[in-house]
C-alpha cells in the first residue's frame, strides 16, 4: 500500500545524513512514529535508521523505482508471519511503503538492538523450512532471471575503465550460453534470492531470522546455496566444519552437482558489478573492485577478497 506521497517527485532530498532528516521526520509522522533521536545505521543502496523512540527500523531507499519491489517485500513478510516462519517483521499498524519527497520508506520491527548474525547451521534450517513452502498466488513473485540481472547490474558503472567494462561484459555473455545449458536438480520454487550469513540475524529473544525479502523470487533453489558455497571453497569465508554443518542441516552438498563452477562464477559477477556501483563513493569499495577483476582475469587471488 502506497500512502503519504509528496515532495518532490523525482527525489529531490539529497541523499546524504542532512538531506535525509527532513524527509525520515515526515515519513515518521505520516506513519504515527516519533523520529526524535534515531540513529543512522548505514548510508548506502539505503539508509537505515534505528528509531529511539521505538523498537523500529526505517529503510529510505536511494532510488524510486523499488516501489513494486518493496510492496512485494511488505507482503512476503506478511505472508511469512502467517505461516509462522522466522523473518523479520513489519510494524501491522503501518500502512506502507510510503513515497516520500520522492523516495521509497518501509518501516521494519527491530530485529534487536545490536546487530548479531546467526550461523551457518541455522541459515540451513531457514532454507530448508523455507523451500518447503508453496507460495500463493497472490504474492505475485517475478521469475528470477539471472542474465538480465547480470545485464542490467553492468549498465552504469560509472567509475570504471572501458576496458574492464568489455571484460565483464564479455564474462557474461560467455556465462549466459553456459547458464542456459545447466541442468537443475533441486525444484523450482520460492527463493530467498540474497541468500548468505549476512541476511540471517540472531533475535533479541534467541532465534536466528531471516532478514533482506525484498529479493524473493520463484527459481531453481540451488540460488540460495550456491552464496554459502562460494563463501567456503573460493573466498575461505566459511570454515570446513562450518560448511559441513551447513550441508548436513541442508540436505545437499552443492558443490557436487556439474553446474555449481556455472552458478557460482554468475554469482560472483553479481558481487563484483554491484561492487562496481560503489566506486565512486568509497575508496575502499575502489580498492576491493581492483582486487576482483584481477582475480578474474587471473584466475588467482579469490582468497584476499575480503566481504563487503
Amino acid at each position: 500500500m502506497i500512502s503519504g506521497s509528496s515532495g518532490e517527485p523525482d527525489g529531490g532530498a539529497e541523499f546524504t545524513a542532512e538531506g535525509l532528516e527532513p524527509l525520515l521526520r515526515q515519513a515518521c509522522e505520516t506513519a504515527e512514529l516519533d523520529a526524535h533521536g534515531a540513529e543512522l545505521l548505514r548510508l548506502g543502496s539505503n539508509a537505515v535508521y534505528r528509531l529511539a523512540s521505538a523498537p523500529v527500523i526505517v529503510r529510505i531507499a536511494r532510488d524510486r523505482s523499488v516501489l513494486a519491489e518493496m510492496e512485494r517485500a511488505v507482503n512476503v513478510t506478511r505472508w511469512l508471519e502467517t505461516r509462522d516462519f522466522p523473518a523479520m517483521r513489519v510494524p501491522a499498524e503501518v500502512a506502507q511503503p510510503l513515497v516520500v519527497g520522492g523516495r521509497v520508506v518501509t518501516f521494519w520491527e527491530s530485529v534487536q538492538e545490536h546487530e548479531e548474525y546467526g550461523t551457518v547451521g541455522e541459515l540451513a534450517d531457514l532454507l530448508r523450512r523455507l523451500h518447503w513452502l508453496e507460495e500463493p498466488e497472490s504474492l505475485k513473485l517475478p521469475y528470477f532471471d539471472p542474465l538480465a540481472k547480470v545485464a542490467a547490474s553492468l549498465e552504469g558503472l560509472e567509475g570504471i575503465s572501458g576496458e574492464d567494462q568489455k571484460f565483464l561484459e564479455e564474462r557474461a555473455a560467455s556465462l549466459g550460453k553456459d547458464y542456459e545449458r545447466l541442468d537443475f536438480v533441486l525444484p523450482f520454487g520460492m527463493i530467498h534470492g540474497d541468500a548468505s550469513i549476512g541476511n540471517i540475524l540472531r533475535h533479541r529473544d534467541g532465534h536466528a531470522v531471516l532478514i533482506d525479502l525484498d529479493g524473493f523470487a520463484l527459481a531453481p533453489r540451488e540460488w540460495d546455496l550456491v552464496q554459502t558455497s562460494m563463501f567456503y571453497e573460493r573466498y575461505g569465508w566459511h570454515t570446513q566444519a562450518e560448511y559441513a554443518e551447513f550441508v548436513h542441516r541442508y540436505g545437499f552438498d552443492l558443490m557436487n552437482w556439474p553446474g555449481y563452477e556455472t552458478l557460482a562464477d554468475l554469482r560472483e559477477l553479481m558481487m563484483v558489478a554491484w561492487l562496481g556501483h560503489q566506486v565512486t563513493r568509497n575508496d575502499r569499495a575502489a580498492a576491493e573492485f581492483a582486487r576482483r577483476v584481477r582475480s578474474l582475469r587471473t584466475g588467482e587471488g579469490r582468497d584476499e577478497w575480503g566481504p563487503f
